[in-house]
Protein backbone atom coordinates (compact mmCIF):
# COMPACT_ATOMS: atom_id res chain seq x y z
CA UNK A 1 0.00 0.00 0.00
CA UNK A 2 1.28 3.61 -0.88
CA UNK A 3 1.38 5.86 2.02
CA UNK A 4 3.44 9.58 2.37
CA UNK A 5 4.97 9.71 5.95
CA UNK A 6 5.71 7.45 8.96
CA UNK A 7 3.51 6.55 11.79
CA UNK A 8 4.92 7.95 14.07
CA UNK A 9 5.34 11.55 12.50
CA UNK A 10 3.10 14.17 13.39
CA UNK A 11 0.21 13.49 11.45
CA UNK A 12 -1.91 15.66 13.45
CA UNK A 13 0.01 19.03 12.12
CA UNK A 14 -1.39 18.09 8.71
CA UNK A 15 -4.97 17.93 9.54
CA UNK A 16 -7.04 20.14 7.78
CA UNK A 17 -9.83 22.50 9.80
CA UNK A 18 -13.22 20.87 11.24
CA UNK A 19 -16.02 23.08 12.40
CA UNK A 20 -16.64 22.80 15.87
CA UNK A 21 -19.66 20.66 14.98
CA UNK A 22 -17.92 18.27 13.39
CA UNK A 23 -15.41 18.08 16.32
CA UNK A 24 -17.87 17.23 18.91
CA UNK A 25 -20.49 14.85 17.22
CA UNK A 26 -20.09 12.40 20.17
CA UNK A 27 -18.74 15.21 22.62
CA UNK A 28 -15.30 15.32 23.93
CA UNK A 29 -12.77 12.82 23.90
CA UNK A 30 -12.60 11.10 27.56
CA UNK A 31 -9.63 8.66 28.06
CA UNK A 32 -10.01 6.04 30.89
CA UNK A 33 -6.65 3.20 30.82
CA UNK A 34 -7.04 0.01 32.80
CA UNK A 35 -4.35 -0.94 34.80
CA UNK A 36 -2.74 -3.56 31.84
CA UNK A 37 -0.55 -0.83 29.70
CA UNK A 38 -0.32 2.48 31.93
CA UNK A 39 2.79 3.73 29.84
CA UNK A 40 1.47 3.35 26.69
CA UNK A 41 -1.76 5.09 28.00
CA UNK A 42 0.10 7.72 29.21
CA UNK A 43 2.06 8.44 25.99
CA UNK A 44 -1.47 7.81 24.11
CA UNK A 45 -2.88 10.77 25.99
CA UNK A 46 0.37 12.77 25.97
CA UNK A 47 0.23 12.76 21.93
CA UNK A 48 -3.93 13.98 22.24
CA UNK A 49 -2.73 16.79 24.48
CA UNK A 50 -5.71 15.46 27.29
CA UNK A 51 -5.29 13.97 30.67
CA UNK A 52 -6.07 10.70 31.16
CA UNK A 53 -9.57 10.53 33.36
CA UNK A 54 -10.15 9.56 37.22
CA UNK A 55 -10.69 6.86 37.97
CA UNK A 56 -10.81 3.76 40.71
CA UNK A 57 -9.85 0.13 40.19
CA UNK A 58 -10.18 -1.74 43.28
CA UNK A 59 -9.42 -5.51 44.15
CA UNK A 60 -11.61 -6.98 46.66
CA UNK A 61 -10.36 -9.68 49.18
CA UNK A 62 -12.18 -12.27 47.33
CA UNK A 63 -10.31 -11.25 44.21
CA UNK A 64 -13.61 -9.18 42.78
CA UNK A 65 -12.90 -5.89 40.97
CA UNK A 66 -14.28 -3.05 41.19
CA UNK A 67 -14.40 0.46 38.94
CA UNK A 68 -15.67 4.16 39.93
CA UNK A 69 -15.13 6.80 38.06
CA UNK A 70 -14.50 9.74 39.09
CA UNK A 71 -16.46 12.41 37.40
CA UNK A 72 -19.54 11.95 34.92
CA UNK A 73 -18.85 10.77 31.22
CA UNK A 74 -22.46 11.64 30.30
CA UNK A 75 -22.84 12.79 26.49
CA UNK A 76 -18.88 11.73 26.31
CA UNK A 77 -16.69 9.95 23.82
CA UNK A 78 -15.03 7.65 25.57
CA UNK A 79 -12.23 5.70 24.81
CA UNK A 80 -10.80 2.73 27.60
CA UNK A 81 -7.39 1.88 26.69
CA UNK A 82 -6.78 -1.48 28.02
CA UNK A 83 -4.22 -4.48 26.38
CA UNK A 84 -5.41 -7.91 27.25
CA UNK A 85 -2.21 -9.63 28.04
CA UNK A 86 -1.36 -11.44 31.06
CA UNK A 87 -2.98 -11.99 33.63
CA UNK A 88 -5.38 -12.08 30.82
CA UNK A 89 -8.43 -12.88 33.04
CA UNK A 90 -7.97 -9.94 35.02
CA UNK A 91 -7.24 -7.12 32.37
CA UNK A 92 -10.32 -8.77 30.02
CA UNK A 93 -12.73 -8.28 33.44
CA UNK A 94 -11.27 -5.09 34.33
CA UNK A 95 -11.71 -4.05 30.12
CA UNK A 96 -15.24 -5.63 30.27
CA UNK A 97 -16.37 -4.01 33.69
CA UNK A 98 -14.90 -0.46 32.75
CA UNK A 99 -17.21 -0.40 29.40
CA UNK A 100 -20.41 -0.96 31.73
CA UNK A 101 -19.33 1.66 34.13
CA UNK A 102 -18.80 4.11 31.14
CA UNK A 103 -22.57 2.53 30.02
CA UNK A 104 -24.16 3.13 33.16
CA UNK A 105 -22.98 6.26 33.53
CA UNK A 106 -24.14 7.61 30.13
CA UNK A 107 -21.51 7.84 28.34
CA UNK A 108 -22.44 8.82 24.41
CA UNK A 109 -20.20 6.04 22.64
CA UNK A 110 -17.80 4.42 24.44
CA UNK A 111 -14.71 2.42 22.23
CA UNK A 112 -12.64 -0.40 23.00
CA UNK A 113 -8.82 0.55 22.93
CA UNK A 114 -7.21 -3.29 23.13
CA UNK A 115 -3.98 -2.94 21.94
CA UNK A 116 -3.35 -6.58 21.90
CA UNK A 117 -6.78 -8.99 21.80
CA UNK A 118 -6.14 -11.66 23.92
CA UNK A 119 -7.70 -15.71 23.01
CA UNK A 120 -7.01 -14.45 19.49
CA UNK A 121 -5.40 -17.92 18.22
CA UNK A 122 -8.70 -20.00 19.60
CA UNK A 123 -10.28 -18.45 16.38
CA UNK A 124 -11.80 -21.62 14.35
CA UNK A 125 -12.80 -25.16 15.30
CA UNK A 126 -10.08 -27.58 13.88
CA UNK A 127 -11.04 -30.13 16.30
CA UNK A 128 -13.82 -32.29 17.40
CA UNK A 129 -14.97 -30.51 21.02
CA UNK A 130 -13.21 -27.15 21.07
CA UNK A 131 -14.67 -23.43 21.52
CA UNK A 132 -14.39 -20.82 19.43
CA UNK A 133 -13.23 -18.24 22.05
CA UNK A 134 -11.86 -15.57 20.16
CA UNK A 135 -16.20 -15.35 19.53
CA UNK A 136 -16.61 -14.92 22.82
CA UNK A 137 -14.43 -12.58 23.77
CA UNK A 138 -15.89 -10.70 20.88
CA UNK A 139 -19.66 -10.85 22.27
CA UNK A 140 -18.65 -9.89 25.97
CA UNK A 141 -16.98 -6.91 24.34
CA UNK A 142 -20.12 -5.92 23.14
CA UNK A 143 -21.94 -7.23 25.70
CA UNK A 144 -20.66 -4.85 28.64
CA UNK A 145 -21.70 -1.76 26.22
CA UNK A 146 -18.93 -1.05 23.48
CA UNK A 147 -19.74 0.51 20.13
CA UNK A 148 -16.38 0.26 18.98
CA UNK A 149 -13.40 -1.02 18.75
CA UNK A 150 -9.53 -0.59 18.25
CA UNK A 151 -6.55 -3.71 18.02
CA UNK A 152 -3.08 -3.80 16.59
CA UNK A 153 -2.68 -6.79 14.49
CA UNK A 154 -5.21 -9.80 15.04
CA UNK A 155 -3.57 -13.48 14.67
CA UNK A 156 -6.70 -14.09 12.09
CA UNK A 157 -8.15 -11.54 9.56
CA UNK A 158 -12.16 -13.71 10.49
CA UNK A 159 -11.41 -12.36 13.68
CA UNK A 160 -13.09 -8.99 12.23
CA UNK A 161 -16.00 -10.78 11.61
CA UNK A 162 -16.69 -11.60 15.30
CA UNK A 163 -17.79 -8.51 16.32
CA UNK A 164 -21.02 -6.94 14.84
CA UNK A 165 -20.09 -2.80 16.35
CA UNK A 166 -17.22 -1.33 13.76
CA UNK A 167 -14.00 -1.24 14.99
CA UNK A 168 -10.93 -0.25 12.91
CA UNK A 169 -7.99 -3.44 12.98
CA UNK A 170 -4.21 -1.51 12.92
CA UNK A 171 -1.49 -2.92 11.46
CA UNK A 172 2.52 -2.16 13.12
CA UNK A 173 3.39 -2.82 9.54
CA UNK A 174 4.00 0.06 8.26
CA UNK A 175 5.94 1.22 11.83
CA UNK A 176 8.41 -1.78 11.39
CA UNK A 177 9.31 -1.59 8.14
CA UNK A 178 9.93 2.11 8.26
CA UNK A 179 12.63 1.12 11.23
CA UNK A 180 13.74 -1.63 8.87
CA UNK A 181 14.74 0.89 5.94
CA UNK A 182 16.89 2.78 8.71
CA UNK A 183 18.90 -0.56 8.82
CA UNK A 184 19.21 -1.50 5.09
CA UNK A 185 22.68 0.31 4.99
CA UNK A 186 24.27 -1.86 7.03
CA UNK A 187 22.70 -5.17 6.17
CA UNK A 188 24.49 -7.70 3.72
CA UNK A 189 22.31 -8.92 1.21
CA UNK A 190 19.31 -9.19 3.50
CA UNK A 191 16.29 -11.50 3.34
CA UNK A 192 13.08 -11.56 4.92
CA UNK A 193 12.33 -15.00 6.27
CA UNK A 194 8.61 -15.72 7.75
CA UNK A 195 8.43 -18.14 11.10
CA UNK A 196 5.80 -20.34 9.86
CA UNK A 197 3.64 -20.61 6.34
CA UNK A 198 1.17 -19.08 8.68
CA UNK A 199 2.48 -15.89 8.35
CA UNK A 200 3.66 -15.90 4.44
CA UNK A 201 1.00 -13.50 3.27
CA UNK A 202 1.95 -10.67 5.71
CA UNK A 203 5.64 -12.03 5.28
CA UNK A 204 5.67 -11.13 1.43
CA UNK A 205 4.22 -7.33 2.42
CA UNK A 206 7.11 -6.81 3.94
CA UNK A 207 9.95 -8.38 1.68
CA UNK A 208 7.61 -6.17 -0.70
CA UNK A 209 7.80 -3.20 1.10
CA UNK A 210 11.64 -3.53 1.87
CA UNK A 211 12.62 -4.43 -1.62
CA UNK A 212 14.06 -8.02 -0.44
CA UNK A 213 13.79 -11.35 -1.41
CA UNK A 214 11.41 -13.65 0.91
CA UNK A 215 12.30 -17.38 2.35
CA UNK A 216 9.89 -19.12 4.14
CA UNK A 217 10.32 -21.70 7.03
CA UNK A 218 7.70 -24.91 7.28
CA UNK A 219 6.33 -26.04 10.28
CA UNK A 220 4.58 -28.16 12.02
CA UNK A 221 2.73 -27.60 15.47
CA UNK A 222 1.83 -30.83 17.98
CA UNK A 223 -0.49 -31.12 19.84
CA UNK A 224 -2.38 -28.26 21.89
CA UNK A 225 0.78 -27.32 23.75
CA UNK A 226 3.58 -24.65 22.67
CA UNK A 227 6.06 -27.72 20.54
CA UNK A 228 6.13 -26.79 17.32
CA UNK A 229 8.64 -28.60 14.76
CA UNK A 230 10.57 -26.44 12.38
CA UNK A 231 11.23 -28.12 9.03
CA UNK A 232 11.87 -26.93 6.38
CA UNK A 233 13.66 -23.93 4.86
CA UNK A 234 12.20 -22.91 1.60
CA UNK A 235 14.73 -20.38 0.13
CA UNK A 236 18.17 -19.06 0.43
CA UNK A 237 19.90 -17.43 3.23
CA UNK A 238 23.39 -18.51 2.95
CA UNK A 239 25.93 -15.96 3.29
CA UNK A 240 22.61 -13.11 4.05
CA UNK A 241 21.58 -11.09 6.90
CA UNK A 242 17.85 -12.65 7.70
CA UNK A 243 14.96 -10.69 8.78
CA UNK A 244 12.61 -12.91 10.39
CA UNK A 245 9.23 -11.53 10.91
CA UNK A 246 6.09 -12.72 12.64
CA UNK A 247 3.00 -11.23 14.36
CA UNK A 248 3.81 -12.49 18.12
CA UNK A 249 6.54 -14.31 20.47
CA UNK A 250 4.83 -16.51 22.75
CA UNK A 251 6.69 -19.09 24.54
CA UNK A 252 9.36 -18.16 21.70
CA UNK A 253 10.04 -22.23 20.61
CA UNK A 254 9.53 -21.02 16.89
CA UNK A 255 11.87 -18.34 16.94
CA UNK A 256 14.08 -20.44 18.79
CA UNK A 257 13.56 -23.27 16.45
CA UNK A 258 13.78 -20.70 12.98
CA UNK A 259 17.21 -19.23 14.19
CA UNK A 260 18.77 -22.10 14.71
CA UNK A 261 17.10 -23.14 11.37
CA UNK A 262 18.70 -19.93 9.43
CA UNK A 263 22.15 -20.24 11.25
CA UNK A 264 22.34 -24.04 10.35
CA UNK A 265 21.43 -23.18 7.28
CA UNK A 266 24.73 -19.83 6.47
CA UNK A 267 22.83 -17.01 7.83
CA UNK A 268 25.01 -14.14 8.90
CA UNK A 269 23.05 -11.95 11.29
CA UNK A 270 19.40 -12.36 12.47
CA UNK A 271 17.13 -9.87 13.75
CA UNK A 272 13.68 -10.21 14.61
CA UNK A 273 10.52 -8.70 14.37
CA UNK A 274 7.11 -9.17 16.16
CA UNK A 275 4.35 -6.68 17.38
CA UNK A 276 3.28 -8.51 19.87
CA UNK A 277 5.53 -9.44 22.89
CA UNK A 278 3.71 -11.88 24.83
CA UNK A 279 7.00 -13.61 26.71
CA UNK A 280 5.49 -16.18 28.51
CA UNK A 281 6.83 -18.33 30.92
CA UNK A 282 11.01 -18.38 30.20
CA UNK A 283 10.54 -16.76 26.63
CA UNK A 284 12.94 -14.01 27.37
CA UNK A 285 15.27 -15.79 28.52
CA UNK A 286 15.38 -18.74 25.76
CA UNK A 287 15.17 -15.85 23.58
CA UNK A 288 18.46 -13.84 25.26
CA UNK A 289 20.71 -16.86 24.28
CA UNK A 290 19.74 -16.53 20.70
CA UNK A 291 22.72 -15.00 18.53
CA UNK A 292 20.38 -12.23 17.50
CA UNK A 293 21.79 -9.12 16.67
CA UNK A 294 18.64 -7.45 17.53
CA UNK A 295 14.82 -8.11 18.62
CA UNK A 296 12.29 -5.48 17.27
CA UNK A 297 9.09 -4.86 18.80
CA UNK A 298 6.34 -2.94 19.66
CA UNK A 299 4.53 -1.57 23.27
CA UNK A 300 0.94 -3.34 22.65
CA UNK A 301 2.38 -5.05 25.60
CA UNK A 302 4.28 -4.01 28.67
CA UNK A 303 7.43 -6.08 29.01
CA UNK A 304 8.51 -6.15 32.41
CA UNK A 305 12.06 -4.57 33.00
CA UNK A 306 13.37 -7.86 34.21
CA UNK A 307 12.80 -9.18 30.76
CA UNK A 308 13.92 -6.37 28.99
CA UNK A 309 17.13 -6.26 30.74
CA UNK A 310 18.03 -10.11 29.58
CA UNK A 311 17.95 -8.48 26.10
CA UNK A 312 20.02 -5.37 27.26
CA UNK A 313 20.91 -3.14 23.97
CA UNK A 314 19.56 -5.49 21.61
CA UNK A 315 15.60 -5.24 22.24
CA UNK A 316 14.23 -2.12 20.38
CA UNK A 317 10.81 -1.35 21.59
CA UNK A 318 8.91 1.18 18.85
CA UNK A 319 5.57 2.72 19.94
CA UNK A 320 2.53 2.60 18.47
CA UNK A 321 1.49 5.72 20.52
CA UNK A 322 0.75 7.71 18.14
CA UNK A 323 -0.84 5.81 15.58
CA UNK A 324 -3.22 4.78 18.49
CA UNK A 325 -3.79 8.77 19.16
CA UNK A 326 -3.86 9.66 15.58
CA UNK A 327 -6.71 6.96 15.27
CA UNK A 328 -8.48 8.23 18.38
CA UNK A 329 -8.84 11.27 17.38
CA UNK A 330 -9.85 10.79 13.57
CA UNK A 331 -12.78 8.51 15.18
CA UNK A 332 -13.99 11.33 17.22
CA UNK A 333 -13.78 13.77 14.79
CA UNK A 334 -15.89 11.06 11.90
CA UNK A 335 -12.75 11.30 9.79
CA UNK A 336 -10.99 8.26 7.73
CA UNK A 337 -8.36 6.16 9.21
CA UNK A 338 -7.31 4.55 5.98
CA UNK A 339 -6.28 7.66 4.48
CA UNK A 340 -3.39 8.03 7.31
CA UNK A 341 -1.94 4.99 4.70
CA UNK A 342 -3.71 6.64 1.64
CA UNK A 343 -6.22 3.70 1.36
Amino acid sequence: MARTRGVGEEVGSLMPNHTRHERMMYGGIRLFAGTACPELAQAIAQYLGLPLCGRDVITFPNDNLFVRLHSSVRGQDCYVIQTTSAPVHRNLMELLIMIQTLRLDSAARITAVVPYLCYARSDKKDQPRVPITARLVADMIEVAGADRYITMDLHAGQIQGFFSIPGDVLTAFYLLTDYFKTLLPQMYNPVVVTVDLGFAKKARNYAQALHLPLAFIEKRRVANDARAEALTLIGDVYDRDVILVDDEVDTGVSVVQAVNLVKDNGARNVYVSFVHPVLSLDAADRLATLPVRQFVTTDTIPIPPEKRAKFGERLKILTIAPLLGEVIRRTNEGRSVGELFNE
